[in-house]
């Protein structure tokens, strides 16, 4: 069977279009696979700031709890309420599913009680001075 030059143009134009859609799939793939890689190092990065700073918010009222649980005047008093109530909302903080709708409102909510008990005892809430590294300590 003789090729014809119709069909000889045929399988060249045919194979262009094959060659085009091979292209578009590999770089498709490609993407796919970059993209996912990325996002899942985006992700973890989100992930640990976080999670860094709800660990700090919880340290702190902890630390504070620990210092006003043997002085229970009034103003302790008050001032123990908001940090258990800090503490309840850390403690109720969906962990487990970062894919909770409520996430982000519920790190704001977190965020704002931890001004309200800064606030309320008088606490800066500024700690950018003692979160430095060491190498900005001098002697």
């Amino acid at each position: 069977m003789a090729l014809t030059s119709g069909d000889s143009f045929d399988r060249i134009f045919l194979a262009d279009n094959r060659f085009q859609a091979e292209g578009y799939r590999e770089g498709f793939d490609e993407g796919t696979r970059q993209g996912m890689l990325e996002g899942k190092t985006h992700g973890a990065s989100h992930g640990a700031r976080v999670s860094a700073e709800v660990s700090f918010y919880y340290g702190f009222a902890l630390t504070w709890k620990c210092l006003l649980q043997n002085n229970m005047d009034a103003k302790s008093r008050k001032h123990m309420k908001c940090i258990e109530a800090l503490m309840t909302m850390i403690q109720d903080f969906p962990y487990d599913n970062p894919q909770s709708e409520d996430l982000l409102e519920d790190m704001q909510k977190i965020r704002t009680k931890f001004r309200q008990v800064c606030s309320v005892m008088s606490v800066p809430t500024d700690f950018s001075d003692y979160t430095r590294g060491s190498s900005q300590m001098s002697f």
